[in-house]
C-alpha cells in the first residue's frame, strides 16, 4: 500500500533540497553538511510518518504490522521485516527519527507529548485500555 507511493529518486531529491535549505538557513557555514543532511532525512521520515498515519485515519483503517513494516523499511529501519510486534516496530521507527521510543512504554500513564506523530495512536490505545479497565 504505502511502499508504492515513495520513489527513491523523489526521496533523494527531497532530502537534498531540504539539506540545502538547512545549510542556507545557517549561512552555508562549512563543516555542518552532515548535520544538514541528517536533519533533512529525519524531517523526510517524519513527513512520511505523518502521511502514513493521516491516510490510515482518513480511511478509518487500523495500523497494521505489514503497513508499519513498509513504512519502517522506507525510512531506514534495519531488518524491518524481522519485527513481530507493532509496538517494537514503532519504537524502532521512533529511534530512526531521533524521537525517544515512548509509544506505550508506560501503560498506565497518559501521553504528555504535544509534538509527536504517534500521539493520536497513543490516545486511541489509552482510551481503549481505559474502556476495558472499567
Amino acid at each position: 500500500m504505502f511502499g508504492n507511493l515513495v520513489k527513491p529518486l523523489n526521496r533523494h531529491q527531497w532530502i537534498s533540497e531540504a539539506a540545502y535549505f538547512n545549510a542556507e538557513a545557517r549561512g552555508f557555514e562549512p563543516g555542518q553538511e552532515a548535520d544538514d543532511w541528517l536533519r533533512a532525512e529525519i524531517a523526510y521520515s517524519k513527513m512520511l510518518i505523518r502521511t502514513y498515519l493521516s491516510v490510515l485515519e482518513e480511511d478509518h483503517m487500523p495500523i497494521t504490522l505489514y503497513g508499519l513494516k513498509q513504512l519502517a523499511a522506507i525510512i531506514g529501519v534495519q531488518y524491518a521485516d524481522a519485527f513481530m510486534s507493532t509496538v517494537e516496530l514503532i519504537h524502532a521507527i521512533q529511534n530512526v527519527t531521533q524521537h525517544a521510543p515512548c509509544f506505550r512504554v508506560e501503560p498506565n500513564k497518559h501521553c504528555e507529548e504535544t509534538v509527536c506523530e504517534w500521539r493520536m495512536e497513543c490516545q486511541k490505545l489509552i482510551s481503549i485500555r481505559d474502556r476495558y479497565a472499567r
